[in-house]
């Protein structure tokens, strides 16, 4: 499979190696990716030119990324996430599986940040991507857990869930697959992409809970009587 991740940072690379490690086909896409840039520290991550020596993936710009992927990840920060995504192109969006990893969270009063009020309430990052690039299929998925738990559920013991939604069936179904190949067993499906609003809404007591608790390994279980 050809996956494209627009983002460079933390878990773009957490992500593209585990991915690249299956076998896939992966690119990293940045704004800039000249030698220059690759060579740069990045945010809670080695510098790409690193991390695609390890990996033996690729890293390209937005576009390039984006026009030669079957399934891409959004992993940008999340209040830049639909401008990426424009540099991306909607063209070479359309069509394609666009799983949406990114929270839109504002970090302007320090920590804990909260969820940015344009993008959240009545709507979300999620619905957002949606309605900007409407022929993508958008699903949200892997938000709301530490990027190192996404490529390893076992990291947490015990049963825990990974939360997905989004309109399209079928990229639902190809978004659950990649969860899957990492280990997970237990995914739960929120409906259409406003369900993005339940799970972007995760992220505020996930932080209070990293703050108090000193760690970012933690899930959430969904309990039913």
């Amino acid at each position: 499979m050809r996956i494209g991740m627009i983002g460079g940072g933390g878990v773009a690379q957490t992500l593209g190696a585990a991915l690249a490690a299956q076998g896939q086909d992966v690119v990293i896409g940045i704004r800039n990716p000249s030698p220059e840039e690759l060579a740069k520290p990045r945010a809670q991550a080695v510098p790409l030119a690193e991390w695609r020596a390890r990996t033996g993936a690729k890293v390209a710009s937005f576009a390039e990324t984006a026009a030669g992927a079957e399934v891409i990840f959004n992993v940008t920060q999340g209040q830049h996430s639909v401008a990426a995504l424009h540099a991306a192109g909607a063209k070479n969006l359309a069509g394609k599986v666009l799983i949406d990893v990114a929270n839109p969270l504002d970090f302007s009063a320090g920590m804990p940040p909260f969820l940015d009020r344009a993008l959240s309430g009545p709507t979300s990052l999620g619905e957002a991507i949606q309605a900007a690039f409407p022929e993508a299929r958008v699903v949200k998925a892997f938000n709301t857990i530490a990027a190192a738990v996404m490529v390893n559920p076992g990291l947490i013991p015990g049963a825990h869930d990974l939360f997905l939604s989004g309109n399209d069936a079928e990229a639902k179904a190809v978004a659950a697959g990649i969860a899957r190949s990492f280990g997970w067993t237990s995914l739960v499906d929120l409906g259409d992409i406003t369900g993005a609003r339940a799970q972007e809404a995760v992220l505020p007591i996930w932080v209070r809970l990293w703050m108090t608790g000193g760690s970012p390994m933690i899930n959430l279980k969904v309990v039913r009587a």
